[in-house]
């Protein structure tokens, strides 16, 4: 059964780094674009970033040049580098895979969530 699992959430002070993981069960995965989507409290779930299967990526304006979206197909595994992490990047973290890089609707497979908060 395919399945997303997400770690390495946590407190991390403002001006900080977490690095958070995604392993995917299922050999599928590495044909299928992979993404972080994230919510905070009161908002809409958004993008943060995406990859392709070609390694191909995207990201919000809100987190271009701190945060960095990688994958390792052999390992079934995606990352987040966060860096230089802000108050407002406090959010529930969600992992997402999907056939195709297009990355403006809810489709494909989602993990749990993991939660990041940013605070002093």
């Amino acid at each position: 059964q395919a399945q997303l699992v997400e770690s390495g959430g946590g407190l991390v002070q403002p001006g900080g780094s977490l690095r958070l993981s995604c392993a995917a069960s299922g050999s599928m995965f590495r044909i299928y674009a992979m993404a972080w989507y994230r919510q905070a409290p009161e908002k809409q779930r958004e993008l943060v970033a995406g990859i392709s299967s070609g390694g191909i990526t995207v990201y919000a304006d809100s987190v271009k040049g701190r945060f960095t979206i990688s994958r390792d197909k052999a390992e079934n595994m995606m990352y987040l580098q966060m860096d230089s992490l802000k108050p407002e990047d406090t959010a529930v973290y969600y992992c997402n895979a999907r056939r195709r890089s297009y990355y403006d609707d809810e489709s494909g497979y989602w993990g749990q969530g993991t939660q990041v908060t940013v605070s002093s």
